[in-house]
Order: C-alpha cells, then sequence, then structure tokens
C-alpha cells in the first residue's frame, strides 16, 4: 500500500506520530479470539503482531467484541500508541516506519516493489478466499460464521449484525468477481497463489536473504490461521499443506517470534 492510499486520517497519524519515541503502553484491538473472532480477522491480526514482534516493538493485545466498530478504517486490528489511533498492517507499517524503524532498510526499490506486489496477491487472493469461505459458502456460515459472529450480540441484534456483515461482504466480492465463483475455483486461486509466493520463497528461510519483512508477517498471519482454524472443509487448510517450503517459514516464525515468548 502505498502513501497516497492509506486513509488521510492514518496519514496524518503517521506523520505527527513520527515526532514521538514508540509509547511503552502501545494497546493492538482485535475481536475476542475464543468465540467471536473469524478467519480473515485472526489472520490481519495476527499478521500486525508477529511485524511488531518482528519490529521488536512492545504491545499488549486487548480483546473487544466491537473492535471493528472502534477501528478508524472499521476494520482490525488497531492500535493506540499514545494520541494515535492507526488501523491494519499497512497504516501500521508506516506509522512504525515513520518513526525509524523499519524491517526494509536493506531492500533495493525493486525488492521493495516485489514485496508490495506479492502482499497484494495475498489481499486479493488469500483474503478474499478467507472472505469467500466464512460468508459464502452455505455449510461454513451454518456451522461457524454466523454463531461466531454473532455470539456478542443478544437476539434478535445478533441475526441483524449478521444480516449486515454479510451483505457488506457479499458487495465487496460482487464487486471484485469473487461472489459468482465455485468453491473448487476458489481452492484453485489458493493454489496458484501458494505455487508464485513458494517458487518466490525458493527454500529460503524468508523471502528477502536480508531477512524477515512485512511481507512474512502477512503470509504468516493468513497461512498459520487457515492452518489452525477449524472449519466444516478442510480444503483450504489441506491447499497450503501442500507447500512445504511455505510451512516451514510458518513454523519458522511461530518459533522464533511467538514460542520463544512463551518460553521467557
Amino acid at each position: 500500500m502505498t502513501k497516497s492510499t492509506i486513509p488521510l486520517i492514518d496519514r496524518i497519524s503517521v506523520e505527527l506520530g513520527a515526532q514521538e519515541p514508540w509509547p511503552k503502553d502501545v494497546k493492538l484491538y482485535q475481536p475476542y479470539e475464543v468465540e467471536q473472532i473469524l478467519l480473515p480477522d485472526n489472520a490481519n491480526c495476527l499478521a500486525a503482531q508477529a511485524f511488531l514482534k518482528m519490529c521488536q516493538l512492545n504491545y499488549e493485545v486487548v480483546h473487544k467484541q466491537n473492535a471493528e466498530a472502534m477501528s478508524p478504517t472499521l476494520k482490525v486490528p488497531f492500535i493506540k500508541a499514545g494520541r494515535f489511533v492507526i488501523a491494519e498492517l499497512e497504516g501500521i507499517v508506516q506509522f512504525v516506519n515513520g518513526k525509524g524503524i523499519t524491517l526494509t532498510a536493506k531492500l533495493d526499490n525493486e525488492q521493495k516493489a516485489d514485496m508490495r506486489a506479492f502482499m497484494s496477491l495475498i489481499h486479493n487472493v488469500i483474503e478474499n478466499a478467507e472472505l469467500y469461505i466464512c460468508w459464502v459458502d452455505k455449510e461454513t456460515y451454518n456451522e461457524v460464521t454466523c454463531i461466531r459472529h454473532g455470539s456478542v450480540y443478544p437476539w434478535p441484534l445478533n441475526h441483524i449484525q449478521n444480516w449486515q456483515k454479510r451483505s457488506q461482504v457479499i458487495k465487496k466480492l460482487k464487486a471484485l468477481d469473487w461472489y459468482n465463483k465455485t468453491l473448487e475455483d476458489v481452492f484453485a486461486e489458493v493454489e496458484t497463489c501458494c505455487e508464485a509466493l513458494s517458487t518466490r520463497l525458493d527454500g529460503k528461510p524468508y523471502f528477502f536473504e536480508e531477512g524477515p519483512t512485512e511481507l512474512d508477517a502477512l503470509i504468516f498471519g493468513h497461512l498459520f490461521t487457515i492452518l489452525t482454524t477449524p472449519l466444516p472443509r478442510s480444503d483450504l487448510a489441506n491447499t497450503v499443506r501442500n507447500y512445504p517450503k511455505l510451512i516451514q517459514l510458518v513454523q519458522r516464525i511461530e518459533k522464533e517470534y511467538f514460542k520463544k515468548e512463551t518460553k521467557n
């Protein structure tokens, strides 16, 4: 995401926030993990956490049932850093970069363009596939999505909230020509995306030899969540499991940035 595509409110926060050091009490807001959060949101929240860990920046996760409504972009996660509220991974990356903290300092312009292209691929394929499976596939919607998404609201508000959210997602997927795909089409798109990612990774520890970047964090967030989220159908996770190089990347990041913290 380029500077021009980041919402104005976030650009202002990025520029003003650059004048201050990283606060000690940064909060990362997301929905409840156990009973509420859905696969796409969980993936994006985990990606942001992975990025902050890679930057060695402290934060505290705060669970709120209305985290999405609290976000300046109406998407999770978002962080509160001092006086500033920054939403979504790309906005958080820009905010952190504005403080002189970056994971891409050693990358040249061509590598940075390459990184942005693959991040767009993940948003345009993996994330849309997650939305399709959660909100369009009837089996997943009835057995998982409507129960989890509506769990924090009383009746009949839970049904109203589910209907509103489903309508928003379907409208988006129709605009992107994803709504009329079959499940087989969706899995084929994910397979093609994973093939491209695996080929680019080519057995390296991270996508760039210089070390992990926000691209690795984004991939980790989505693939780890796909692999560990119970769904009525296992096709999506099985598609990812066909790419051992990507599985190794996920395991490496989990061990390096999440399990280390647990041991300590």
